[in-house]
């Protein structure tokens, strides 16, 4: 039987019509929320002195603004993740990241400390479920081993907001105001919105439901994969926090040089999340082991060097790479929650913004204390110790009971979703267009 070359015609331009964006454009557009999360995230913490200023409160009262935020995030993310369930994943990401939206501009409109205390808390809630909704996604579309790279790719936004986002906003914020600053991430937030209705992959609502998604809760494994993040990220936002301040007073910059600091963090933590995660997918979690005594030396040592510019640069590169273990604990998850993968990815970030909360109130009762704005480094490093410890036990447990790779009824395919690439790119890691 023989075709018409007017048939093939329409029929390639009927493929091509219909075809689905490439993995990268979907990538981007879901790292594009961790960017507009990453800016505002980390740039409230180099915003600290000068938001404190303007609403008449002292740096460590000012701090509890970041840690309203991440306390959104440890209570929304599990929250949202269960009543989420049973709702399409483009769906949630586009709610999500209209909350968001709203929560940046009423910190913008803030009259007082008090509000701003609840708008943070606010822009927090969506925080979490976002990033474990979009690492599913990303882990969806991409082979077994490749796993933690995609989802490292997606943490990239955040990362890359540490380069771009987080120094902008704090020029802005001298510049401009503190609250052009979280305007900023507002609109990055609409534009995410934008991109994820253009380009997220649609899939239909059902695949879950709450208790199924509530059955992660009884998994002693994903308590203490979290319990890591949880205890050993604590150690770098305790000095992350208060590094604007402690490059004023003890290293005697010019406020117009923390941009570069921040920027040299943020070239840390996305090489980290670039890198890392191709070791990840082959050890996973003795790469994770490797990551925090590294962490804890790099904090260790942030007292000694905070006189000297260049090597303390160094040093908040060396502080920014361990972000890389976000996305090496997200793929632990993934293996030990079973059937619960949404409300375990988004656990995943409410135990990193549990360690945004924990960092910088341990970090700032040590300020007050009086052992000075350098006390934050050996803070910092005793978290991580701890979260060391708490990998050995987690390693131990792995090494005399191994796990069963969790179903990939969530993680390998969206329901209904047309795939990225040709069945062929699957099967042949060479032509995956991830890595």
């Amino acid at each position: 039987m023989t075709t018409s070359p007017q048939a093939t015609s329409r029929r390639a331009k009927s493929t091509s019509a219909s075809a689905p964006p490439h993995l990268a454009i979907v990538l981007f557009s879901l790292a594009m929320g961790g960017f507009a999360i990453g800016t505002t995230e980390f740039a409230s913490m180099s915003l600290l002195p000068f938001f404190a200023a303007d609403l008449g409160v002292d740096e460590p009262t000012a701090g509890h603004a970041i840690s309203a935020y991440a306390l959104g995030v440890v209570l929304g993310a599990p929250l949202i993740a269960v009543l989420g369930a049973r709702f399409a994943r483009r769906t949630q990401l586009l709610v999500l990241m209209a909350v968001f939206a709203l929560g940046n501009v009423l910190t913008a409109l803030a009259p007082g400390f008090g509000s701003m205390i609840a708008a943070r808390f606010l822009a927090g809630l969506p925080h979490g479920a976002y990033f474990g909704i979009a690492a599913l996604v990303a882990a969806s579309l991409v082979p077994q081993h490749r796993r933690s790279q995609a989802i490292g790719q997606v943490m990239l936004g955040l990362t890359s907001a540490t380069i771009i986002g987080v120094p902008l906003a704090n020029l802005i914020g001298q510049a401009v105001g503190w609250r052009a600053s979280f305007s900023l991430v507002s609109a990055l937030a609409l534009l995410t919105m934008l991109l994820c209705a253009l380009f997220a992959p649609r899939d239909q609502a059902g695949r879950s439901d709450p208790l199924r998604e509530l059955g992660a809760l009884r998994s002693g494994r994903v308590w203490i994969t979290l319990a890591i993040g949880a205890i050993g990220f604590g150690g770098m936002f305790a000095v992350y926090t208060y590094l604007a301040t402690t490059l004023i007073e003890v290293t005697k910059v010019s406020p117009a040089v923390i941009p570069f600091f921040l920027a040299v963090f943020g070239i840390g933590a996305t090489l980290g999340n670039l890198f890392v995660p191709r070791f990840a997918d082959r050890a996973l979690m003795p790469t994770a082991g490797c990551i925090l005594p590294l962490a804890a030396v790099a904090l260790l040592v942030f007292p000694l060097v905070a006189g000297n510019v260049w090597l303390l640069a160094i040093d908040i590169f060396a502080i920014g790479a361990s972000v890389s273990l976000g996305a090496i604990l997200q793929a632990r998850l993934m293996d030990v929650a079973g059937d619960a993968q949404a409300l375990a990815a988004a656990l995943n970030h409410s135990a990193f913004n549990t360690a945004n909360a924990l960092g910088p109130f341990l970090g700032g009762l040590a300020i007050r204390e009086g052992f000075g704005w350098t006390s934050t480094g050996p803070v910092g490093a005793a978290l991580a110790l701890l979260g060391f410890l708490i990998w050995i036990v987690a390693w131990r447990d792995s090494r005399s009971a191994p796990i069963e790779i969790a179903s990939r009824s969530d993680t390998a395919s969206l329901a209904n979703a047309p795939p990225l690439a040709p069945d062929h790119s699957r099967s042949d890691p060479a032509r995956n267009p991830v890595g």
